[in-house]
């Protein structure tokens, strides 16, 4: 299902809660805005939680630490910034300019040390520059993953997707539920999402919950720059690593020069 809601009264846009909108993600994902010298804090009993900065600049303060972004013009600027924190973890956010987070959660009862992530500390990885005469060139950023934290429920990164090009391709699944967060350069830019036999038109702001087993991939329109924020909620005992299972009739196109 491919959503655009608009901001509340409190400058939040609600994605998905557990047990409410959109539950089968398991997740618990917002965006929210916040003007120059507005802050928030958070707390939660039950929940690990990861702020990643869309744009702005902002201040964390964190067990008994205070760290500050540099200034992210916008997504496009590849430079993420985010912390992770487990449950019972006291956090708050201050916004030094006009910015925008997302917030990502999910239930976790393992207990880990706040982790802060900056650029040089973000995998960055090229996808599809050599294959299908460069038509699924992409550049996708991950905070964290299995690999690197193994002891959260959650994935998080990031993909810059280039004009009238492909992404998340060849077309595959996998059994844990995804959510995928777009913006685009200009506010009129536009893509295609992909979810098994369902093709919705996909836009700035608009969101994507991307149920197991539903075969996904994106194309976003020439001239325009899409981004989209991808976070995956592992599942018990089938954690994703890096998972992709292609659809039989396109799984050639992997290894195709």
């Amino acid at each position: 299902m491919l959503e655009n809601p608009a901001f509340n009264e409190k400058n939040e846009k609600i994605l998905c809660e557990m047990g409410g909108k959109n539950a089968s993600m398991l997740m618990n994902i917002k965006v929210k805005r916040l003007f120059a010298g507005e802050s928030f804090s958070l707390c939660d009993e039950k929940n690990e939680t990861a702020f990643l900065l869309l744009k702005g600049k902002v201040s964390f303060t964190y067990g008994g630490e205070s760290v500050e972004t540099d200034f992210r013009e916008s997504p496009f600027v590849k430079t993420p910034y985010a912390l992770h924190v487990c449950r019972n973890t006291a956090v708050k956010v201050e916004a030094l300019k006009d910015s925008e987070i997302i917030i990502q959660q999910t239930d976790n009862e393992r207990e880990f040390a706040p982790v802060y992530y900056t650029p040089e500390k973000c995998l960055y990885q090229e996808f599809g520059q050599t294959q299908w005469e460069g038509t699924g060139k992409r550049t996708c950023a991950t905070m964290f993953d299995l690999s690197n934290a193994p002891y959260s429920n959650m994935v998080l990164g990031e993909v810059f997707h280039n004009p009238g090009r492909w992404s998340s391709y060849p077309p595959h699944h996998h059994p844990q539920p995804e959510v995928y967060y777009y913006q685009f350069d200009y506010p009129q830019g536009f893509g295609a999402a992909f979810m098994g036999d369902d093709v919705q038109k996909c836009t700035d702001g608009s969101f994507l919950c991307i149920e197991p087993h539903n075969a996904h991939q994106q194309v976003c329109a020439p001239g325009y720059t899409m981004y989209y924020v991808w976070m995956i909620r592992h599942i018990d005992g089938d954690p994703w690593d890096k998972t992709r299972i292609y659809e039989k009739e396109h799984e050639w196109l992997a290894n195709a020069d």
